[in-house]
């Protein structure tokens, strides 16, 4: 989720109910540590706690140390990512890549246990390929190295983000380990969150792609898990002064000028199933001021006012979606 769970977001996603948040991929490099960029994914002025930082890299030596870096930044929890399969990261050898290696995780995975004194976590996918899955040796030797906690998504770099998460082999996982296992990939609902966590018995669920441009979504999980209920659509004013309030917070993070910038696409996903969503994304990423942007929400708001009291989007008017789009492909 890099370029997405920035400080800004992170904080709003804790105040809507999450539970945990990880920053953006924070390279291993020693010559970045200080570059704009990462210096800014790892910010967590402010910010609710635990603070929790991703680390992302190919040299276990590199790794650790960019993990006592971290924590002495104030990171209470360092994550490994062994589970991005975008290309880039994958032919430096460095997120899901790794898992066709598996001395290799063994080596990273004990040297940032070592270097650190919080808990150390890994995200990882179910293999390389689905003629190479490794899920169960990869977690097994977490367990061994002192891995406080796992979170698997159910597909494998190869995948991609194609086709249905395999919530079986994360079942697989959960019963031949001790340590807390998160279940991720293709949670979207509330009644999707219950599913597979029935059918996993995983400690929890993690979300990602959902949550962008509905932050709410947290709540909304929460609630069904603890009473059995869905929660009705937010109130458009509420959601209103949400955006509003995290533009204003993304602007004071990235500055004026990448702000408007980069604030474009959450602005997308916020609209993009809403009446007049997408004209008005078209129009809006025209702009190139802040003030004009906030207008902008603020005014798209308001007719949504006068759709209903409530926002009014696809997933919401059956108190969620069908039994066919929340089935398990296990």
């Amino acid at each position: 989720m890099a370029g997405v769970t920035d400080r800004p977001f992170r904080q709003l996603c804790k105040r809507l109910g999450a539970g945990y948040a990880v920053s953006e991929m924070a390279a291993s490099n020693p010559r970045l540590w200080h570059s704009e960029k990462t210096s800014r994914r790892t910010n967590h002025d402010g910010e609710m706690e635990p603070k929790a930082v991703q680390i992302a890299g190919a040299d276990p030596a590199m790794l650790a140390e960019c993990a006592r870096f971290n924590v002495g930044r104030g990171a209470q929890v360092i994550d490994i990512n062994m589970g991005c399969p975008v290309k880039k990261v994958c032919n430096s050898w460095c997120g899901s890549a790794l898992l066709q290696h598996e001395s290799l995780v063994g080596e990273i995975l004990d040297a940032v246990v070592r270097a650190v004194d919080v808990p150390v976590t890994l995200k990882f996918r179910t293999g390389w390929d689905r003629q190479h899955k490794n899920a169960l040796a990869i977690a097994h030797m977490a367990e061994q190295s002192g891995i406080a906690m796992l979170t698997l998504h159910g597909r494998t770099r190869a995948d991609g983000y194609s086709g249905f998460a395999e919530y079986d082999t994360i079942a697989a996982v959960k019963a031949a380990v001790s340590i807390p296992v998160v279940a991720n990939g293709d949670i979207d609902t509330p009644q999707k969150a219950r599913a597979v966590l029935d059918f996993t018995k995983a400690d929890a669920v993690m979300i990602g792609r959902a949550a962008q441009g509905r932050p709410w979504i947290f709540r909304e999980i929460d609630h069904f898990l603890r009473t059995g209920e869905i929660m009705p659509a937010p109130l458009v004013a509420e959601v209103q002064a949400l955006m509003l309030e995290h533009l204003e917070a993304h602007y004071a993070f990235y500055g004026d000028y990448l702000g408007v910038r980069t604030a474009r696409k959450h602005i997308g996903w916020y609209v993009r199933e809403l009446q007049g969503g997408e004209a008005f994304r078209q129009r809006m990423n025209l702009l190139e001021d802040c003030g004009q942007q906030l207008a902008a929400v603020r005014a798209f708001f308001d007719l949504q006012a006068g759709y209903g009291e409530r926002l009014q989007y696809a997933g919401y008017e059956a108190g969620g979606q069908d039994a066919d789009s929340i089935a398990l492909a296990a």
